[in-house]
C-alpha cells in the first residue's frame, strides 16, 4: 500500500473536527468509510494516530507529528489547483457560491458574464444572502464557498482577500451637502443617516471607520435602518437622510442624477471583499478558477 493524499486529507479533517462523524459530514462520506481510511493510514505507518474514546478523539504523539505534514499536503494541492486554473479554458463543472448582498446584487452580476464567456462549460449557481447564512450553508455543505464584505472570526473558516471596494457618502440632489465639493466626516455625521441593518458588511465597515476617527457610531442620528442597499438608495433619493454605501452600487442612480456623491476630505472608506470556505475542504477546480479570475484580472473594465 502506498501513502496517498486522500488519506492525509481525511486524517487532517478528523483531527480538525475532533470526531469521525463530523469529518464524515464535512467530507460527504460515511462514518465507516472515514474510519477505514484512517485505519489504513495507521496500518501504513504501523502506529496509532488517534486515541479514540467515547467522548472525543485525541491525537497520539505520532498523530501530532503527522498533522503539519498533512496540512502542508493540503496547502500544496490548493497551490497546484490555483496554478493550473490559469490553463483551464475547457473546464467543465458546476460553481456553487453564496454572496452577501452588495457583492451579489452589484458586483458579481457584472463579472459572471465575462467569466461565463471565458469558461462557457461552467454552470453557475449563486445565492444572495447575509454573511451568517453563507457561513451556515458552508458548514452544512450546501455551498462550496462564499464572498463576503467584512472579515469574520470563525475557527473552521479560511478567509482570503479577493476584491477591493470603496464606500462613499451619498445625498439627495437637493440636500444641503449636495452643493459641497467635499466635506469632513465630522460635518457629515451632523446630518440624519439612513443605514443598513445591524450586522451587514457595509455597516460594519462604516462603524469601524467612524471609531478610527474617534466618532461613536451610536452618536449618529439614524432615522431609518433598512435591509438592502436598494432600499437605502431609495430612502436617500427621497430625502429621508444621507448614507454611506458601496460606490459599485450607485452608478445607475448617479448617472441619472437621482443621488449625488459628496467626497469626504479626511477619510477613505476603502475595504476588501473576502472569499470564505472551510479550512478542511478542498475547493473544486471550478471555484479555484473563479477566485483566480477575481484576483488576477483587471476587473475595472467591467465594474
Amino acid at each position: 500500500m502506498a501513502l496517498n493524499f486522500h488519506q492525509l486529507h481525511i486524517f487532517f479533517t478528523v483531527a480538525e473536527k475532533g470526531s469521525f462523524s463530523a469529518a464524515a459530514q464535512a467530507l460527504h462520506m460515511t462514518q465507516p468509510a472515514v474510519t477505514m481510511q484512517v485505519q489504513s493510514l495507521e496500518d501504513y505507518f504501523g502506529t496509532k494516530l488517534l486515541q479514540r474514546s467515547t467522548k472525543r478523539i485525541d491525537l497520539t504523539e505520532a498523530g501530532r507529528a503527522l498533522l503539519p505534514y498533512a496540512q502542508r499536503s493540503l496547502d500544496l494541492i490548493r497551490e497546484t489547483d490555483q496554478a493550473m486554473s490559469l490553463f483551464t479554458s475547457k473546464l467543465k463543472g458546476r460553481l456553487q457560491l453564496g454572496a452577501s448582498l452588495t457583492i451579489g446584487e452589484y458586483i458579481l452580476p457584472r463579472l459572471l458574464g465575462p467569466f461565463g464567456l471565458e469558461y462557457p462549460h461552467i454552470s453557475i449557481s449563486m445565492k444572495v444572502m447575509n454573511t451568517a447564512q453563507i457561513i451556515e450553508d458552508i458548514m452544512n455543505n450546501q455551498l462550496n464557498f462564499g464572498l463576503i464584505e467584512a472579515p469574520v472570526s470563525h475557527a473552521d473558516m479560511q478567509m482570503d482577500k479577493v476584491l477591493s471596494d470603496e464606500l462613499v457618502l451619498i445625498v439627495a440632489p437637493n440636500h444641503p451637502l449636495a452643493s459641497q465639493k467635499q466635506v469632513t466626516l465630522a460635518d457629515a455625521v451632523k446630518h440624519p443617516f439612513v443605514v443598513r441593518e445591524q450586522g451587514s458588511g457595509t455597516r460594519l465597515v462604516m462603524e469601524d471607520q467612524l471609531r478610527k476617527q474617534d466618532i461613536d457610531p451610536n452618536s449618529l442620528e439614524i432615522v431609518m435602518e433598512l435591509g438592502s442597499t436598494g432600499a437605502v438608495k431609495s430612502a436617500v433619493e427621497a430625502g429621508v437622510g444621507i448614507s454611506i454605501v458601496s460606490s459599485s452600487s450607485i452608478k445607475h442612480e448617479v448617472a441619472l442624477g437621482l443621488i449625488r456623491v459628496v467626497p469626504l476630505s479626511d477619510v477613505n472608506f476603502r475595504r476588501h471583499f473576502y472569499s470564505i470556505h472551510l479550512k478542511s475542504a478542498l475547493l473544486p477546480i471550478s471555484a479555484v478558477t473563479f477566485l483566480t479570475f477575481l484576483r488576477e484580472r483587471d476587473l475595472k473594465q467591467w465594474l
